[in-house]
C-alpha cells in the first residue's frame, strides 16, 4: 500500500501505529532437543552487526525485512508503544531505592512455631499470613523465622526495558532473595519451603506498612495467577511525594537461593509432595507433582532469567524489539503470563527467544541466528511454536539424559536453569497457542495482501468474534474425588477432566476447545486470603463446519476388541454397532437431525451427563445460535435456493431450445440475489403463492450486424426480441408471460423486461444484454461535440450497463461458487443484509458491496481462519466495518486467489487518483474493487453518499462497542434494533404494506383444498408498492431530502433535511421545493425558506392509504 504509507493506524486501546506491508520469507526448521555446539554462537556472532538501524537498501533486499517501508513501520509500532519511562513511571526509581532501604531494614525475628509466628502477626499488625493450601498443621516440627535478604533486585520487563503501554497500571518487579539460614535441606518438601516464603513476605508487609502508612496502599496477589507465589503490590497513593499518579505498581517477589535447592530432585518428573503414610524412601515411586517443583525452580530463577536475557540482548541486537514484537502479538491474542490468560506471556515469549538463540534445531544447531532482525526473530519464534507439538515431543535445552512420562502437557526443558518454562499452560491453552501461531504465519505468507494490522493491531481475543460457541457448565467438586499429589485445585482437575471429555468425544467437529477461568482477586495485607471460589466454567470451541453437522459417527471395527470395548465404555448405550453398505461392521452414534449448534448441545450435554454427572448437565448453558435464529427460514438449510437454482436451469434448457428466435443464442446469465444464495428471504414458492420477486436473468444472443446503431432504436429492438420469446414460452402450458417496461424517462438505459412465471410458483425476469450498446455509449461520452447533459447522460447510462451486464453475471458466479465452498457463506450475507436493512441503509448500500464485504470476511479472514459460524462470520464483518477507513483504503476482494501486489497496489493508485479528482467525494465515496472489477466503482458508482458511508462506520462501530461490553451476555437482536431517533421525520407505512406483513405472505387458509382453490392474482408478481413510493419521492425532492427505507422495515421510511436548504433565501421562480415567507430584513426584499409542513403533508397524500402517519422530530 505505497500510496497510503503516511497513514496512521489505532492498536484496539487507542495507541497509533503505521500500517505494514508485507514481511520477509518463511524460516524452515525441525526441533530436536539437544545442545548447541560452541563454534554456532562463534560463528555466528560478526552477523549482528548486520542489524543496524541504518537506511541501506541492500538490507532490506538481503531478507532482514521485505522492505524499507514495512521497516519504518515496524519501527513506528514499536516506538508507539514504549512508553515515556520518565514520564509515566516518574520517581519510580527514587521508590525502589527506598523499598530497598526499608526492607533490608527490617528487625529481624528469631525462630518461631508456625502457631507463634501467625499468632503474632495477627496481633501485632493483623495481617494473615497467606499460607497456600493446604494449610500448615500446629504440629510441623520446623520454625519459622525473618532474617536481612541476601539481596534485592529488580528483574522484568522494567530492567529489560521492555514494557509495553497499558491501560491499566504498569508493574515493576523487584525480587527479595531470602537468606540461606532461614532454610533446611529438606525444605523443598510437602510446602516447607512456600510456608516459609509467606511467613517472610508477611514480614515484609508487615516491615513496610509500618514505614509506609500514608505513602503507599499494600495489597496481596498471586503471582501470574499460582496461588504458591503470593506477592506483596506496593502501589504509591495519589498525591504523595513519591508519585503524582499512581500509574505503576511495585510487586515485592520473595525468591529462593538460587543454588541452595537440588534440582535434580524437583525434574517434572519427580516427587516432591509424599503423602503421611508412604514411607520417604518410596518417594520416587509416588506420582510427580511437575507444577510444584517448577513452582519452586521458578522462585530459584528470577536472577539466572536476568543475567540470561540480559546476554541474550547483547548477543542479538534484535533481541529486544523481538521480544516487544511478541508481546504485544500475544497481547492482542490475549494471552498472558498469568495462569488464567493461558500461562504464555512476555516472560515465556523472551526465554524462549533466548533459548532458541543457543539451540533447539537440528542437530544442536541454533533456530534463530543472532544476525536476525527482530522482524526475523519474531517470526521465527512463531514457525518454532507452530511446527512442533511440544506435548507429543518435548524439547530439552542442554540437559542429555532426560526423559520424563508421557502428558498432555507441553514440556520445554530449560536445562541450565532446570525448569520447564511452560509449566503454567494448559492442555487448551497450549493448542491455542498453537493454532494462533499457525494462523499468524500463514498471515505473514501472504504475498499479496497487507498484514499487519491482522498481526499487531487488530485484537482477537473477543470471545464471541473468536469462537462459535460458549458453554457454561458448573463445577462439581463431587466428579474429581481422585486426589492429586501435585498442587492442582480440584476446580482444575475439573477443567482438565471435561477438556479430555469433550476432545474425544467431539472428535473432528471441533478444531479447537479453550476453557477459560476468572483471574484470582488481590487482597489487603490486613484481611485473610479470600476463599477458593468456583464460579461456572466457560469452554468455548471453534466448529469444523465439514463436520460439526455429521449425523452418524464411525468409531472402531468389531474385530478390533480393545478399541471397541474403550468406545463402549466412554459413549455407553448410546454406542451401537451397524452394518454399512461397504460391507464394514463398525461401532457407531447416530444423532438426531438439526442444525450444527442443534447436534453440537445434544453431543455435549449426553457427554456431560455421562462423564461429569446429572448437576453439571443440567448446569449447561449454550450461547452462539441467536444470530441464526434471526433470519427468516432455516438459516443454514438452502434447500430452497437449491430449488430455485433448479428450477433455473430447466427454465434455461427451455429458453435455448427454442427454434424460431431470429438469433442464436450465447449465454444466459442468472444476477439475481436469489440465484446466488444472498438474498434476505428464501425464494419460496409454490402454486398458491408465486415468488413476490422474480429472480433476474440476463439474455445475450450471438453478434449481429443488423442491430441498428442507434441506443433508443437497440431498445426498441429488445422489446420486439423479447415479445417473440414471450410467445414462444406461452405455448407452454402453465406458462405466464408478460412484457414490463422500465427506465421510461431515461432512454439510453434498458427499457423493457420479459417476465416468466410458471403455474408452480416460479418467476424469472429476462432481459436482453447487446455488447453493442457499450461500444455506442463509449462513443457518446467521448463525442466533445455534444452538450454537457447528453454526456452526462451516457455516462450514467454507461455505468448503469457495466454494473448490469458486465459485473453483476460475474458477481454471481463468483458468490455462487464460494457459498458452494462456504455453506455458512449464504446465512452470513443473508444476516449482514438484514443488518443493513434493519438500519434502514440498504436503499443506499448496494446488496452487492454488503456481499463483497462478507466475501473479503471468508477469503481473506485473518487475523483468524475462514468463520465456522454464523455469528463469526457476522461479528468480524462488523468489526471490519467499524475499523475500515474508505477515505484512504480500498476494499479490494481477491475472488480466486491469483491477484499480485502489483494489481492492489494499481487498485490503490486508483483509488489516490480518485481523492484528488474529486476531494470531497461527491460522485464516488466507497471503492470496492475485485478480480471482476478493478475500477473499485462498479456497484459503489450510484451511492453510498459520504453521510451514508459515515452512518454504516458509526452504527458498526456502536455495535463492536457492544459486543466488547456485553461479552457472552449480549443479546444478539439488540443489534439489529431500528434506531429512528436520528431522523428529521418518520413516515409510518400502514401495517397492510409493511414488508413484515408482505413476508408472511398474508394469512394462510385453514384447510389445503381451500388453499388450492385460491386464485393467485399474477398481477401483484414483482408488485412492490412501497418500493415504487420511495422511489417517486426520491425523484421529486433529491436536493431536499434523504430517505432511509428497509424491506425488512417496511413499517417506517426514515428522512432527513437538507440543511443548506435551512437558511432564509431570496425567492425565485422554480426553487427546488416548497417555500414560506419568513417576513423582511432592513431594507431587503423578502425571505423565504424550505416549508416543511407542506412537503410533509404532500408525502402523505402522495402515499395515500399506504402512509398512516408521519412523526416529526
Amino acid at each position: 500500500m505505497a500510496p497510503l504509507s503516511t497513514k496512521r493506524r489505532k492498536l484496539d486501546n487507542g495507541r497509533s501505529v503505521s500500517p505494514s506491508e508485507d514481511e520477509s520469507s518463511d524460516i524452515e526448521q525441525t526441533p530436536a532437543p539437544d545442545s548447541e555446539p560452541k563454534q554456532a554462537q562463534t560463528t555466528a556472532q560478526p552477523r549482528a552487526k548486520r542489524t543496524a538501524d541504518d537506511d541501506d537498501p541492500a538490507i532490506y533486499a538481503g531478507g532482514l525485512y521485505k522492505s524499507s517501508l514495512f521497516k519504518l513501520q515496524v519501527d513506528e509500532l514499536l516506538t508507539e508503544v514504549q512508553p515515556n519511562y520518565e514520564k509515566r513511571l516518574k520517581g519510580v526509581d527514587d521508590l525502589l531505592r527506598k523499598l530497598k532501604g526499608l526492607i533490608e531494614g527490617i528487625a529481624e525475628r528469631s525462630p518461631v512455631s508456625i502457631p507463634e509466628a501467625s499468632k503474632a502477626l495477627l496481633e501485632s499488625h493483623k495481617i494473615t499470613i497467606p499460607y497456600p493450601d493446604p494449610k500448615p498443621v500446629k504440629s510441623t516440627p520446623y520454625k519459622l523465622s525473618y532474617e536481612k535478604p541476601a539481596t534485592v533486585n529488580v528483574v522484568g520487563s522494567y530492567a529489560s526495558k521492555t514494557m509495553v503501554k497499558s491501560d491499566g497500571v504498569l508493574s515493576v518487579d523487584m525480587v527479595v532473595v531470602m537468606p540461606v539460614a532461614i532454610f533446611q535441606e529438606k525444605d523443598y518438601l510437602n510446602y516447607r519451603y512456600f510456608y516459609k516464603r509467606a511467613y517472610y513476605l508477611a514480614c515484609i508487609a508487615a516491615g513496610l506498612h509500618d514505614s509506609t502508612q500514608n505513602e503507599m496502599s499494600l495489597s496481596f496477589e498471586y503471582l501470574n495467577g499460582n496461588s504458591l507465589h503470593p506477592i506483596l503490590v506496593a502501589q504509591p497513593i495519589s498525591g504523595s511525594k513519591s508519585s503524582t499518579e499512581a500509574k505503576y505498581q511495585i510487586r515485592i517477589i520473595p525468591a529462593a537461593p538460587s543454588s541452595f535447592f537440588n534440582k535434580s530432585k524437583l525434574q517434572p518428573s519427580k516427587n516432591a509432595v509424599r503423602s503421611k503414610d508412604a514411607p520417604e524412601i518410596k518417594g520416587a515411586t509416588q506420582p510427580p507433582t511437575p507444577f510444584y517443583n517448577a513452582s519452586l525452580l521458578s522462585d530459584c530463577s528470577f536472577e539466572a532469567y536476568l543475567r540470561y536475557l540480559h546476554s541474550s540482548t547483547k548477543l542479538a541486537l534484535g533481541f529486544k524489539d523481538a521480544c516487544i514484537l511478541g508481546r504485544i502479538w500475544l497481547r492482542q491474542r490475549g494471552f498472558g503470563s498469568n495462569v488464567s490468560n493461558g500461562g504464555f506471556g512476555h516472560f515465556e515469549w523472551a526465554a524462549l527467544t533466548a533459548l532458541l538463540l543457543k539451540g533447539g534445531g537440528p542437530k544442536g544447531h541454533n533456530v534463530l541466528s543472532p544476525g536476525y532482525s527482530s522482524y526475523q526473530m519474531f517470526k521465527a519464534v512463531l514457525q518454532f511454536l507452530a511446527a512442533g507439538d511440544l506435548a507429543a515431543k518435548p524439547i530439552i535445552f542442554e540437559a542429555k539424559d532426560l526423559t520424563f512420562s508421557k502428558s498432555n502437557t507441553p514440556m520445554l526443558f530449560d536445562g541450565p536453569r532446570g525448569l520447564n518454562i511452560l509449566y503454567k499452560m494448559t492442555p487448551w491453552s497450549y493448542q491455542l497457542l498453537r493454532h494462533e501461531a499457525k494462523t499468524s504465519l500463514a498471515m505473514l505468507n501472504d504475498p499479496t495482501f497487507d498484514q499487519f494490522e491482522s498481526t499487531f493491531i487488530i485484537k482477537t481475543s473477543q470471545n464471541l468474534q473468536r469462537f462459535d460457541s460458549t458453554i457454561r457448565v458448573a463445577y462439581s467438586p463431587q466428579t474429581t474425588n481422585t486426589m492429586s499429589c501435585d498442587h492442582v485445585s480440584g476446580y482444575r482437575r475439573f477443567s482438565g477432566k471435561l477438556y479430555d471429555v469433550l476432545y474425544e468425544g467431539l472428535m473432528d467437529r471441533v478444531g479447537l476447545i479453550d476453557i477459560q477461568e476468572q483471574e484470582l482477586p488481590s487482597w489487603s495485607i490486613k484481611s485473610a486470603c479470600p476463599a477458593e471460589q468456583d464460579p461456572p466454567l466457560q469452554v468455548s470451541v471453534v466448529f469444523d463446519p465439514a463436520n460439526i453437522d455429521r449425523l452418524v459417527d464411525h468409531g472402531p471395527p468389531a474385530e478390533e476388541k480393545k478399541k471397541a470395548a474403550k468406545f463402549q465404555k466412554f459413549w455407553g448405550e448410546k454406542a451401537e454397532l451397524r452394518r454399512f453398505k461397504d460391507g464394514s461392521i463398525l461401532e457407531s452414534l447416530v444423532w438426531s437431525p438439526g442444525s450444527a449448534h442443534t447436534i453440537f448441545r445434544d453431543i455435549v450435554t449426553y457427554l456431560v451427563n455421562r462423564h461429569l454427572g446429572r448437576d453439571s448437565s443440567a448446569s449447561l448453558v449454550f450461547i452462539g445460535e441467536g444470530f441464526d435464529k434471526i433470519l427468516p427460514g432455516s438459516s443454514t438449510n438452502s434447500k430452497h435456493f437449491d430449488s430455485l437454482r433448479e428450477a433455473y436451469r430447466v427454465f434455461e434448457r427451455k429458453i435455448r431450445d427454442l427454434e424460431e428466435l431470429p438469433l442464436q443464442l450465447r449465454q444466459l446469465s442468472p444476477v439475481s440475489p436469489q440465484l446466488r444464495y444472498s438474498s434476505i428471504d428464501q425464494p419460496v414458492f409454490s402454486s398458491s403463492h408465486p415468488m413476490k420477486v422474480p429472480a433476474d436473468v440476463l439474455i445475450q444472443f450471438e453478434g449481429s450486424g443488423r442491430w441498428p446503431d442507434d441506443l433508443v432504436a437497440i431498445q426498441r429492438t429488445k422489446i420486439a426480441f423479447l415479445l417473440k420469446i414471450g410467445s414462444l414460452l406461452h405455448v407452454d402450458r402453465g406458462t405466464t408471460t408478460r412484457v414490463g417496461l422500465e427506465n421510461e424517462d431515461v432512454p439510453l438505459q434498458n427499457c423493457a423486461f420479459l417476465d416468466v412465471i410458471y403455474d408452480s410458483g416460479m418467476a424469472f425476469r429476462l432481459r436482453i444484454h447487446n455488447d453493442r450498446e457499450q461500444t455506442l455509449l463509449e462513443r457518446q461520452v467521448k463525442d466533445k461535440s455534444s452538450d454537457h447533459h447528453a454526456r452526462e447522460a451516457a455516462v450514467s447510462a454507461l455505468s448503469v450497463y457495466k454494473k448490469t451486464f458486465i459485473h453483476l453475471p460475474l458477481h454471481t458466479q463468483s458468490i455462487s461458487t464460494h457459498c458452494t465452498r462456504f455453506p455458512l457463506l449464504s446465512p452470513t450475507i443473508r444476516l449482514m443484509k438484514m443488518w443493513f436493512d434493519k438500519h434502514m441503509l440498504l436503499g443506499h448500500v448496494s446488496e452487492e458491496l454488503v456481499e463483497i464485504l462478507v466475501a473479503r470476511t471468508f477469503l481473506q479472514p485473518y487475523p483468524w481462519q475462514a468463520p465456522s459460524s454464523v455469528m463469526t462470520g457476522f461479528l468480524r464483518t462488523l468489526l471490519f466495518i467499524s475499523r475500515w477507513d474508505w477515505r484512504l483504503s480500498p476494499l479490494v476482494v481477491d475472488f480466486t486467489g491469483t491477484m499480485t501486489t502489483t494489481e492492489v497496489d494499481s487498485i490503490n493508485t486508483r483509488l489516490e487518483a480518485w481523492r484528488k479528482i474529486d476531494p470531497s467525494m461527491n460522485r464516488t465515496v466507497i471503492f470496492a474493487a475485485s478480480n471482476h472489477d478493478p475500477t473499485g466503482t462498479g456497484f459503489t458508482d450510484k451511492g453510498p453518499s459520504k453521510m451514508v458511508a459515515s452512518r454504516m462506520t458509526a452504527l458498526a462501530r456502536s455495535a463492536c462497542k457492544l459486543v466488547k461490553e456485553q461479552g457472552i451476555k449480549l443479546e444478539p437482536r439488540s443489534l439489529f434494533a431500528t434506531a429512528t431517533n436520528d431522523y428529521d421525520f418518520v413516515i409510518h407505512i400502514s401495517p397492510a404494506f409493511a414488508g413484515d406483513q408482505q413476508r408472511k405472505g398474508g394469512s394462510k387458509t385453514k384447510f389445503k383444498n381451500l388453499e388450492l382453490q385460491e386464485k393467485t392474482d399474477l398481477g401483484l408478481v414483482g408488485y412492490q408498492p412501497v418500493q415504487l413510493y420511495i422511489e417517486e419521492l426520491q425523484r421529486l425532492y433529491t436536493s431536499s431530502i434523504v430517505f432511509f427505507h428497509g424491506a425488512a422495515t417496511g413499517s417506517s421510511v426514515g428522512g432527513l433535511w437538507n440543511p443548506q436548504n435551512d437558511a432564509p433565501r431570496a425567492f425565485k421562480v422554480n426553487l427546488a421545493f416548497a417555500t414560506k415567507v419568513v417576513g423582511k430584513e432592513d431594507g431587503d426584499s423578502e425571505k423565504v425558506v424550505v416549508d416543511k409542513s407542506a412537503i410533509l403533508a404532500e408525502i402523505a397524500r402522495l402515499g395515500g392509504d399506504m402512509v398512516s402517519r408521519v412523526e416529526v422530530h
